[in-house]
């Protein structure tokens, strides 16, 4: 029987994926023709969604973007044994856009089956955790410790001293939270690992509940995500069926449970602090630090937090080592990352690759250039408080300290291109203008900052009394630094000020008198 794969993948059900699948079926009826159909998660060439693959004997074969219309079509080329078709792109490994990829955490994710465990273990999965089971608590922190492994949320702090520090903490509780708030504008490598290979993040948030002698997880998902929801819920009552969850895991000794929790999608819930207070029942507002919350986190005991890609990225360091996982990246900057490309680009998605890869290696070999065909003007990489690289600076290698040192950040991958059409004045206003409507409102820099901060910057654009408003901006922005409590207002002023920085003639703008 041919196996066929057509993704439930939220990106390619919006694009039609739930009806294409249904044409196959019922054609493959019509025609007599016995197949299986696969629901498989996105691959991540999000510009040729719906992608439908076959099971041939030379491998699968990748036919996108598909249409139910065309559906008809390709069972007329004989798409079941390959077949050739405009929609056709040959075997699947063999496409540049993957082909030229690192692919570690997201190796099985469009590949098998979300919500086999069977096929997540003969594709290597829970061999992370089988070692871990092996170890002591001190053995895997230094594992991951030795790996390099960083923080995938943005702040890029090393993964096993946050889990050493928790690991020592005594208490008669510990916990592990999973930061699956996906916010950052452009970035959805979390709802893509939630929803094509879940098992891989309860895979590395049970390693880590073993780790620091947490007995007790929870995965925080904005509402926002009602598939990645559904699909982590199913995965954690299929692992615990499996007894890769719950009590005596693998006649281990070891326990570890895992829960699914929903946000209500407010921005500053991503900040693990506010995170915490929502899984508690509280209004999501930020908390002074110290204490850290590995000493003092949820329900004021020692918690490791990490996001989606950090988790993920841990089965592979204990299945495969450490020094297997530190070979890849440059610098302080160890493994992989997932880049998320979108905005005006031609071929948007995700690619994982290596730290070192340029910014104009994925905006011109991976993404084709701008969807427009214009000239890129400016990149914001890490999120809305990200800075906005210039056309200038596309060579920099995606490094977190060499982006730092130019001003910039790596964040959580995501890359949002824009053309020489941009008004960088503009988009400096929504940069505040997003931190007045997510700011929790706990610190007056930040509260108050960020609603003055669109004041000033709608005189600007004005063109009132540009020179001197430029000096208040200025200003207004070092307070928010230095004085606000977390970096949803510390963070604000990056793409501001980078914007005035690289791109000072979009704020010369003619005198409100001149104008006249």
């Amino acid at each position: 029987m041919t196996r066929v794969f057509i993704p439930d993948d939220a990106a390619a059900l919006s694009m039609g994926a739930d009806k294409v699948a249904a044409a196959v079926k019922a054609e493959a009826g019509k025609r007599g023709l016995e197949i299986e159909i696969i629901r498989n998660g996105s691959r991540g060439l999000l510009f040729i969604e719906p992608l439908v693959e076959v099971e041939t004997a030379k491998g699968r074969v990748a036919y996108g973007p598909v249409a139910a219309k065309d559906v008809a079509s390709l069972f007329d080329a004989d798409f079941l044994n390959g077949g050739k078709h405009r929609l056709g792109h040959g075997p699947t490994e063999e496409i540049d856009y993957l082909k030229k990829q690192e692919r570690l955490t997201f190796a099985r994710c469009g590949v098998i089956d979300p919500l086999s465990i069977e096929d997540y273990v003969a594709h290597g999965g829970f061999a992370g955790l089988t070692a871990a089971l092996r170890k002591s608590g001190a053995d895997i922190v230094k594992d991951v410790t030795d790996s390099g492994l960083r923080g995938r949320g943005g702040a890029g702090f090393p993964t096993g001293i946050k889990w050493k520090t928790v690991l020592d903490a005594k208490a008669d509780q510990k916990y592990v939270c999973c930061n699956a708030d996906e916010g950052d504008s452009g970035t959805f490598a979390d709802r893509m690992l939630m929803e094509g290979d879940p098992f891989t993040l309860i895979e590395g948030m049970t390693i880590a509940g073993i780790a620091v002698g947490a007995t007790k997880g929870l995965i925080y998902i904005r509402s926002e995500y009602p598939h990645a929801i559904a699909k982590m819920k199913q995965a954690i009552a299929k692992a615990a069926a499996a007894r890769f969850l719950g009590d005596n895991i693998q006649d281990s000794g070891k326990s570890f449970t895992l829960a699914v929790r929903t946000g209500a999608g407010a921005y500053i819930c991503g900040e693990e602090t506010s995170m915490l207070d929502s899984l508690e029942g509280k209004r999501g507002m930020v908390r002074p630090k110290p204490p850290i919350p590995a000493l003092e986190g949820l329900f004021g005991k020692p918690t490791i937090i990490n996001n989606v890609l950090s988790f993920a990225a841990v089965p592979d360091i204990l299945s495969k080592g450490p020094e297997f996982y530190k070979n890849y990246g440059m610098g302080r900057s160890r493994g992989t990352l997932p880049f998320q490309l979108a905005g005006n680009i031609k071929h948007g998605g995700l690619v994982e690759k290596a730290f070192g890869i340029s910014l104009r290696q994925l905006l011109e070999d991976f993404g084709g250039g701008t969807h427009s065909g214009r000239p890129a003007r400016a990149i914001q990489v890490g999120g809305p408080l990200g800075s906005y690289v210039p056309a200038s600076q596309f060579d920099l290698p995606m490094d977190y300290e060499t982006f730092a040192a130019n001003g910039a950040m790596v964040g959580h991958g995501g890359i949002v291109v824009f053309d020489d059409t941009v008004d960088m004045a503009l988009q400096a206003r929504f940069a505040m203008e997003f931190c007045a409507i997510e700011s929790c409102g706990k610190c007056t820099p930040c509260r108050i900052g960020s609603v003055r901060g669109v004041e000033v910057i709608d005189r600007i654009i004005a063109g009132i009394e540009r020179d001197k408003n430029l000096i208040v901006l200025d200003d207004l922005c070092q307070t928010m630094v230095e004085g606000s409590l977390c970096a949803m207002g510390g963070l604000t002023p990056m793409p501001v000020q980078s914007a005035i920085k690289h791109f000072p003639e979009d704020f010369d703008r003619p005198t409100a008198k001149a104008a006249e």
